[in-house]
């Protein structure tokens, strides 16, 4: 249910009904993400023979258990997409030309300028970041957007073509950022044994199957049982999964990567600050771009949103596929949560607060 707000309500009140509109995972996530990396970083250190075991047995280059989790957060979230909603709201050219631009296009070479300038000794880090910048968020912006009392038709339809896009485009963006565009600009390209088609295939194992069996769940469950049910029983019971799957799949990264992450604890810090940058610049862009093309407050809120969000569950997912999961692309992708949930939770207020100043008269802006 989106939050109301009055222009009366207090700061603790309101912080108090945005926290009670999330559940109980999603409120903790942060805490829970941390959890995760401590009970990695004890199994890496204390179980011997980990490492040995969980390559055993593999689906392409991805062990098994890594890859049964990396499948279970995805399809949970595609699970949840109202589909048939598409037609009705692409109609409007003016949110679908800027989302799409500031998806596809800004959102994208805005990760790749960061990632060179504060990581242009770390290769893999750099690579890390300019992947979770290509994987458009799919996920819990539904919840951030909720929360902001954003246009909810209109973020289900974004998340439904982004998740489309990414099946058929990701392989060819990833393929002209870190290939093409660094070999025209005079820098230092992805190594020798990147390939593109490693990158398409992981898309399509980790999105392209969690989103076919999503979408054949939604239109079969409506049609069994009716979208009440579907949205009211079946989707809270499911939805907790994509969760489960997301910390299991950290707990075994970190298991893997704990030697690579205690002992260079700053190499965390340096991935955390671009990401930073990048989720506080996008939605501000994206919500001030919006407004100035006339969009209402709902409709911008959700195009800031789905811009300055990022698939994380995609980034990690195509990072272990292509890069190995002990790599330092894999561990990029891993920071990204842990950043990505508290700074768009903060941006919740942000866009509440500015709703008021920069949309004056707007029936969609909260007031009570």
């Amino acid at each position: 249910m989106p939050l109301i707000m009055s222009n009366t309500t207090t700061a603790p009140a309101v912080h108090q009904r945005v926290i009670k509109d999330l559940s109980f995972l999603d409120r903790w996530l942060p805490a829970w993400i941390i959890a995760a990396m401590v009970v990695g970083l004890l199994l890496g250190r204390f179980v011997p023979g980990l490492n040995t075991a969980l390559e055993t047995v593999k689906i392409g280059e991805v062990s098994l258990p890594i890859a049964i989790g990396l499948l279970v957060m995805m399809y949970p979230v595609l699970a949840k997409v109202r589909y048939d909603e598409t037609r009705r709201v692409a109609g409007d050219r003016r949110l679908m030309g800027v989302s799409l631009m500031l998806n596809w296009i800004v959102g994208p070479a805005l990760m790749f300028t960061l990632a060179w300038i504060f990581l242009p000794d770390l290769p893999e880090y750099r690579t890390g970041l300019i992947i979770v910048g290509l994987a458009r968020c799919i996920a819990m912006v539904l919840i951030w957007n909720d929360l902001a009392c954003g246009d909810r038709e209109a973020a289900a339809v974004l998340v439904a073509i982004n998740s489309v896009f990414q099946v058929i485009a990701f392989g060819a963006l990833g393929w002209f950022y870190l290939q093409v565009l660094p070999s025209w600009l005079g820098l230092p390209t992805t190594s020798t044994e990147f390939s593109a088609w490693s990158i398409v295939l992981s898309v399509l194992v980790f999105l392209g199957i969690p989103l076919v069996a999503g979408f054949l769940t939604r239109t079969l469950g409506e049609k069994a049982r009716g979208r009440d049910w579907y949205e009211g029983t079946f989707l809270p019971k499911l939805g907790p999964w994509a969760l489960y799957g997301l910390l299991f799949t950290i707990v075994l990264l970190f298991a893997l990567q704990g030697d690579a992450i205690t002992s260079n604890p700053l190499d965390v810090a340096r991935i955390a600050l671009p990401l930073l940058v990048y989720f506080l610049l996008m939605f501000g862009v994206a919500l001030l771009a919006s407004r100035a093309l006339g969009l209402n407050y709902a409709k911008s809120t959700t195009v800031a949103f789905t811009a300055a969000g990022n698939n994380f569950e995609l980034a990690i997912a195509v990072a272990i596929g292509t890069f190995g999961v002990t790599s330092g692309q894999a561990l990029a992708g891993v920071v990204g949560p842990l950043i990505e949930v508290p700074v768009l939770m903060a941006l919740v207020y942000v866009s509440l607060w500015a709703g008021r100043k920069l949309f004056p008269g707007d029936r969609t802006v909260p007031t009570r």
